[in-house]
């Protein structure tokens, strides 16, 4: 796993959903520390990072947030520690790590399970624009 930039976060997200899309442009728009990268998780690099971590693919379709040589975290403790990460008013999402993770993969999950009939699916990955081309792996 050469190509992955030691000093970035990873986030892995469904390439397809347009919820995941839009927040992956939230993420893009407020990380102004340039602090992730991303890639679909069925992309040749989302593939080797969830060989590497151990994740199988056919059994998440959750956002993954990896950090290299340090740990990975999915569904609701993704989302929580990338908002973290961002700082300002998306740090208000943390104070939800008091409850047990359970309880927010709960939430989570049933957000998840309902993305495609609520925000709808593309046919395809999103294009990067050459703005923010360099933000994907």
């Amino acid at each position: 796993m050469n190509n992955i930039p030691k000093d970035k976060k990873i986030i892995l997200f469904d390439g397809v959903c347009n919820l995941c899309d839009n927040t992956v442009k939230k993420v893009i728009a407020a990380d102004t520390q340039d602090q992730f990268r991303f890639a679909p998780l069925d992309s040749e690099i989302g593939q080797q990072i969830l060989n590497y971590i151990g994740v199988d693919r056919n059994k998440t379709d959750s956002i993954i947030l990896y950090e290299a040589g340090i740990a990975y975290y999915i569904k609701s403790q993704a989302a929580m520690k990338v908002a973290s990460y961002l700082g300002g008013w998306y740090s208000l999402i943390g104070i939800f790590q008091v409850l047990p993770r359970g309880l927010t993969d709960i939430f989570y999950d049933y957000i998840a399970k309902n993305r495609y009939k609520w925000y709808g699916k593309k046919d395809h990955c999103m294009i990067p624009t050459p703005e923010i081309l360099n933000k994907f792996l």
